[in-house]
């Protein structure tokens, strides 16, 4: 088989899987609220898929109080947010402090840390399948990946 053949089945492979197992995470979301609270069931949205990836939190410190926005994020516009916003997370009156995470409803309120369990997450066994499936794919001759699909 040629190796443009060969890529060709190995990229289908990639596409058939990363569609099978496309990722998806929850956030809270709403804008400019007191108190925190709109970390509350109806305001959990679903996140565009395979796009938005992380979940960001903004605190901003106003003459009337604490205010936040939470939404869903790209990780590269969350990241670049938060870093760019850093020096300007003093706490103080006018302070704006944007975080992100990746991990189902993380920009709600903080919650007490779990006792470590022996189980893993649906979310962690698919991650960590796709990487395995990304490492022993390009060593499969593409007719055994076409029989496992």
């Amino acid at each position: 088989m040629r190796r443009h053949d060969l890529l060709r089945w190995r990229l289908f492979a990639v596409k058939l899987l990363h569609h099978q197992y496309a990722l998806q995470i929850q956030c809270y979301q709403c804008e400019e609220v007191k108190h925190n609270d709109c970390s509350t069931p109806e305001y959990i949205v679903n996140c565009t898929v395979n796009v938005q990836d992380m979940c960001q939190k903004e605190v901003l410190v106003k003459p009337d109080g604490i205010h936040y926005r939470k939404s869903c994020a790209s990780s590269g516009a969350c990241l670049i947010a938060s870093s760019g916003y850093q020096q300007f997370c003093t706490g103080r009156l006018n302070s704006v402090c944007i975080t992100c995470c990746n991990t189902p409803l993380c920009n709600g309120p903080k919650r007490k840390r779990p006792v470590p369990s022996a189980g893993t997450s649906s979310q962690q066994m698919d991650r960590s399948l796709l990487s395995f499936l990304a490492l022993v794919l390009p060593l499969l001759n593409p007719l055994t990946v076409l029989a496992l699909t």
